[in-house]
């Protein structure tokens, strides 16, 4: 085999990527060029996007950020606050390639740490090294309709599907335009997990990028009160929902319940073939969540490399590590919980950046 061409992927590039992960049956939509032109216009960050390409053909993709506090040397990242991003090519020898490549370019740059989360093992590394047994993504696969759909559900989940539509709770599609309704949404439920919001520039930056590949879905209450949301992103293969949130003082509407309902049918009538709930924890309420619809886990591929080690088959450390200061997590989450939603979407917008999950 010819010895791949490797170069930073630039915006030429940009419609060559984009074919190459749309049409690779690995590929997921959070690897589209469009994440790279959401980092840079929301946060920031050096986004370093490796392209190999063998006699003018793309063959492989390794899309990357750097994550980083400032006056700290940070990490790179496949890819940050989603469930994967990763390496994708045509063989494992070129994701080969692509990884020494992006450890050489870590070390040169005295980037400590090069992460990789991805759908599945990469590299001809042994899959015991990388498989993450605490984090799977949950995948529905698709009938032809959303009546074979509904049918197919359990007589509970289809009743509480009816129940917010018989109290005159409505349904929402759209673009960007929903993001103001959205993220006051966004904002009260991860204040209510103990969480750090992404910005609004975040979110406005991903619906802006991804264009008519993301859909943003609203419920609200007959008054017009938006009680759940949550975005999509579509690929041929797969449709993924990054974010979703409900208002907790809400939860006797089962306003989640037809959310998800309503993006699961906009994915089977558009013939998606698999949607993905997105990653949970086995054995956690959003893992028992999301097994109720019919899905499926697949376990996810995480790994750390020290990019200070000599050159050599890069080797995954033995621990992962997905945030920073994570023994203090549960004490965060407390405290956070009980913070005012305008302090916690404050702190947000200037500190959820420099967390990679």
């Amino acid at each position: 085999m010819d010895k791949p061409n490797i170069h930073l992927a630039g915006p030429d590039d940009k419609n060559a990527w984009d074919h190459y992960v749309l049409r690779h049956p690995h590929g997921i939509a959070y690897q589209l060029y469009g994440f790279k032109q959401a980092i840079g216009a929301a946060y920031g960050f050096e986004t370093v996007y490796f392209m190999a390409k063998i006699q003018n053909r793309v063959q492989g993709i390794l899309p990357l950020v750097h994550v980083r506090l400032p006056g700290r040397p940070g990490m790179l990242v496949s890819l940050p606050y989603c469930d994967a991003g990763g390496l994708l090519a045509d063989s494992a020898e070129i994701e080969i390639q692509l990884l020494h490549h992006g450890v050489a370019y870590s070390r040169e740059r005295q980037i400590p740490r090069l992460c990789i989360r991805s759908v599945h093992s990469f590299a001809k590394i042994d899959s015991n090294l990388t498989h993450n047994p605490e984090k799977a993504r949950m995948l529905l696969r698709l009938p032809p309709s959303s009546e074979l759909l509904f049918s197919s559900l359990r007589a509970k989940v289809r009743s509480q599907v009816k129940k917010p539509i018989r109290d005159g709770l409505t349904f929402r599609i759209g673009g960007k335009e929903l993001v103001s309704a959205l993220y006051p949404v966004f904002c009260e439920n991860m204040r209510d997990l103990g969480s750090l919001v992404h910005s609004q520039k975040w979110l406005q930056g991903i619906l802006g990028a991804y264009k008519n590949r993301a859909h943003i879905g609203i419920v609200r209450m007959p008054d017009k009160r938006p009680v759940a949301a949550g975005i999509i992103l579509c690929h041929p293969r797969v449709v993924s929902i990054p974010w979703a949130s409900s208002l907790r003082r809400f939860n006797q509407f089962n306003p989640n319940m037809l959310l998800y309902w309503e993006f699961l049918k906009f994915t089977a009538a558009n013939r998606y073939p698999v949607f993905d709930f997105g990653r949970s924890t086995p054995g956690e309420g959003s893992f028992h969540f999301k097994k109720q619809w019919g899905s499926e886990p697949q376990f996810l591929h995480w790994a750390d490399f020290d990019t200070r080690q000599e050159m050599g088959t890069p080797v995954p450390l033995a621990k992962i590590s997905s945030m920073p200061f994570a023994s203090h997590r549960d004490i965060l989450e407390t405290l956070l919980s009980r913070t005012p939603v305008g302090v916690t979407t404050l702190l947000g917008r200037y500190a959820r950046k420099f967390i990679s999950l």
